[in-house]
């Protein structure tokens, strides 16, 4: 399918590597022109230089913590006016609510609901302004069915579920559409460093762990970067226009939910 963005130019952020590196690749292949961003200069330069060589596109690499208000002004700076923006950070650690402090919540809260709205602030109007544009925000199943030791991530993206829900409807008419994924489990670092900490609580080898942890998902296994940045892919597509504020779960069936 020609998903008939071949020339835009994307804003992908946390994309050296895992899902924002998958969300990069697919929009890539479509010959769309990117921005990437990641704290880590080599991986992120690696990433880059590999997008441009295979794919024939432009791909400009900015190392930055884009969760900082520095941060994100440098990554804005050098994206300019873009057509479509994925934005991405980090989860906050597992834990107990009996442990988290203020400061935890805090820090949370600016980096995956006060920065993707900070993004989408900068970006919303020229894409309104121009009468097209595509915004992705990678959520987290938690945001469907919460995860108890994830609770400062379930809070901070339930905010940004409840900030997407009503801005989306506020832009769509102007060809502009808002949507969030929720990954599930998918095979990047995030599930091996939560893996390995199910395996030093239990005092079992980390091969064990993620077994356990396929056993919950009904499709058997851990999902793939590729298949995740296809759907993001198709969600940025001139087919995916009337999509507008929903939250598009990736979890191989593993929330039980009926809707």
């Amino acid at each position: 399918m020609d998903l008939g963005i071949r020339g835009k130019r994307a804003l992908v952020c946390a994309s050296s590597k895992g899902l924002g590196l998958g969300c990069a690749e697919a929009l890539a292949a479509a010959g769309v022109d990117l921005v990437i961003n990641a704290r880590g200069t080599e991986a992120l330069e690696a990433a880059a230089a590999r997008l441009g060589r295979e794919h024939g596109v432009s791909v400009t690499p900015v190392a930055a913590d884009i969760t900082s208000a520095e941060g994100r002004a440098r990554v804005l700076d050098a994206a300019g006016a873009v057509d479509i923006l994925v934005t991405n950070a980090g989860g906050p650690p597992p834990g107990s609510w009996q442990d988290w402090s203020r400061e935890d919540f805090i820090a949370a809260l600016d980096a995956n609901m006060l920065t993707p709205i900070a993004l989408m602030q900068a970006q919303l109007p020229g894409m309104m302004e121009r009468g097209w544009g595509r915004v992705v925000n990678i959520t987290s199943q938690s945001v469907k069915a919460p995860i108890a030791v994830l609770g400062l991530s379930n809070s901070a993206r339930a905010g940004l579920t409840g900030f997407v829900a009503g801005t989306a409807r506020q832009v769509a008419g102007r060809g502009v559409t808002i949507n969030n994924l929720l990954p599930g489990v998918h095979d990047t670092d995030r599930a091996v460093a939560l893996d390995g900490g199910v395996a030093e609580r239990e005092g079992i080898q980390h091969a064990e762990a993620r077994r356990r942890r396929e056993a919950t998902i009904p499709a058997g296994r851990y999902g793939t970067a590729a298949e995740f940045g296809a759907m993001c892919a198709f969600l940025c597509s001139v087919h995916a226009g009337f999509i507008v504020g929903q939250n598009v779960l990736l979890d191989g069936g593993a929330t039980n939910a009926t809707i």
